[in-house]
């Protein structure tokens, strides 16, 4: 792996670390590429890309079956994966089930663990902040349940009203499901303290951890959460990968989600043995070679160092919300006292979807829409926001290069 040079002081050569990302050295509509969209989908590293194409080209075998030599050090590369994994959020290896990323961890949660347990009567908390991924599944369960939802709402800087989130934990709830990090506010939510007031009531805790983990240093154990999901893209993994983490007694209570090869232990017509957990959750082929990939993005990570990359990011927000206030006609959605690097706006008089056109042509990629996530931006009255998320491998320069270019469209908008 290209480790980032450092001096004396620790400090990191962020040019360096951003040589080791290819995307962004090219250009798009014959301009230099300012990519603002990492909390859509993360660059890949050369680190990144070389374990998988390593892995392809002389590795390839399938996980857990054969005792040839590949299948050997496939399965090892790919277990090695868990285990980093592991180590990165402070928890065991045994805990974590590899998936296709947050979506299907949430809804393994939802019905491995939500449908048998819940009945009519029982209630599920969300917050008015959540990804759709984290709503629909628990819609889905109500249904076929009869549970029912409440929302916990959010104050006008966009964090999360902690005493009516209180006043929600009644005792019909079994179930409260949040974001650590919202996808299109930035707000970080006091998870660790939520849970704690969660479990006081009983009350089991799921955490979406998707654009958390990408960016800050997270300690699954400390937070104190029964389940918490997260996504290998967001964190300059390849697609399809992430993982669920669950508390022991959760995964060898919950029935398989998905039936197949792997997650057995024996197989007969008059009945199944299952495997132990995790592995009774990864039925069929994985994405091994992703998940190796995902393994060269936590060493990755790792070699900078998780603080440090928050630290750089926490800069650039602060740069960024500087030239923004430069902007007029500009509205920021969300100014949480604590958030990531994840800015939406909208500009009087321009469409979100024509601002991010416009923008595209002077090569800059920012995300517009509503971010999956309808019921916030029905909270504020909006259709849709265009959101600009940076990264630690992102610059001063860029930002700079981005204010320039969102004035340029301003000024051809009228």
């Amino acid at each position: 792996m290209n480790l980032p040079a450092t001096d004396s002081t620790n400090a990191i050569d962020w040019a360096r670390v951003r040589a080791d990302f290819p995307l962004l050295t090219r250009q798009v509509h014959g301009k230099p590429l300012v990519y603002f969209d990492s909390a859509n989908t993360g660059q890949k590293p050369d680190a990144v890309i070389d374990a998988v194409d390593d892995f392809y080209r002389r590795h390839n075998a399938n996980v857990s079956r054969a005792v040839h030599a590949l299948g050997t050090e496939a399965t090892e590369a790919y277990e090695g994966a868990r285990s980093k994994l592991a180590k990165f959020l402070n928890v065991r290896g045994d805990e974590l089930v590899l998936c296709s990323g947050t979506t299907f961890a949430l809804n393994l949660v939802a019905y491995s663990w939500a449908l048998p347990q819940l009945k009519a009567g029982d209630a599920i908390v969300l917050t008015r902040m959540e990804h759709h991924a984290n709503i629909v599944p628990w819609q889905l369960v109500a249904q076929r349940t009869g549970a029912v939802i409440k929302v916990a709402e959010i104050d006008e800087r966009g964090e999360l009203d902690l005493a009516q989130l209180h006043s929600l934990l009644t005792p019909e709830v079994k179930l409260l499901s949040l974001t650590h990090v919202s996808n299109v506010l930035g707000t970080v939510n006091p998870v660790r303290e939520i849970c704690r007031e969660a479990r006081k009531r009983g009350i089991v805790t799921v955490v979406d951890g998707s654009q958390a983990v990408p960016h800050r240093a997270v300690d699954i154990a400390s937070i104190g959460c029964d389940f918490y999901a997260f996504t290998g893209h967001k964190m300059s993994g390849p697609t399809g990968t992430g993982a669920l983490w669950a508390r022991r007694e959760h995964l060898a209570a919950m029935p398989p989600f998905i039936g197949g090869g792997e997650m057995i232990k024996e197989v007969r017509f008059e009945g199944t043995v299952f495997n132990d957990a995790p592995h009774k959750f990864e039925a069929g082929t994985p994405n091994i070679a992703g998940f190796v990939g995902l393994g060269a993005a936590v060493d990755y990570l790792s070699g900078l160092g998780m603080r440090n990359i928050e630290a750089r990011e926490q800069e650039l927000l602060a740069h960024f919300n500087e030239a923004l206030s430069k902007v007029e006609g500009l509205r920021i959605f969300g100014q949480a006292r604590e958030k990531a690097a994840v800015v939406s706006f909208l500009v009087e008089g321009a469409h979100a979807h024509d601002l991010a056109t416009l923008l595209d042509l002077e090569g800059v990629a920012i995300r517009s829409g509503h971010h999956c996530a309808h019921p916030l931006m029905q909270h504020f009255g909006v259709p849709a926001t265009c959101r600009a998320s940076l990264a630690f491998y992102n610059t001063h320069e860029e930002i700079e290069a981005f204010v320039a270019a969102l004035q340029k469209v301003r000024r051809l908008l009228g």
